[in-house]
């Protein structure tokens, strides 16, 4: 019979009961600055999927996606394209987006988005106007 080379204490599982209290490693939310847009996996997740799934119900794509399937009688396979062709044009987005995080500062990305979207909403009034 072949015999442990540790001694019994050093074999059992239990922990020894004499030891200090462990200091966990702090976890990146807790080391965020005040101020910061530092969030968890989850709260980044939540954020971006019910900003994405409330932006895309009743969008052009969504009711584009309930004609093909109307259309093709395959709800199946315009499911998996459809899918596909979301997460296509979410990867493009990611990609540009960390691209562009590395050569400009978020604040600059925020306001030019903002002024963005201000100057497509001005060109659809305006657009709305000449009817």
């Amino acid at each position: 019979m072949k015999t442990s080379a540790l001694p019994p204490t050093l074999t059992t599982l239990e922990p020894p009961c004499d030891t200090a209290p462990q200091v966990k490693p702090a976890t990146p939310r807790a080391m965020a600055q005040p101020g910061s847009f530092k969030q968890g996996f989850w709260g980044v997740f939540g954020s971006t999927f019910l900003t994405i799934f409330l932006a895309e119900m009743g969008d052009k794509t969504q009711v584009a996606t309930l004609l093909m399937s109307a259309q093709s009688q395959s709800p199946a396979i315009v499911f998996a394209g459809a899918a596909t062709a979301l997460i296509a044009t979410s990867l493009v987005g990611v990609l540009l987006g960390r691209w562009l995080a590395t050569r400009i500062s978020p604040k600059t990305l925020n306001s030019a988005a903002a002024v963005s979207l201000l100057f497509i909403a001005a060109s659809l009034f305006w657009e709305i106007l000449q009817f």
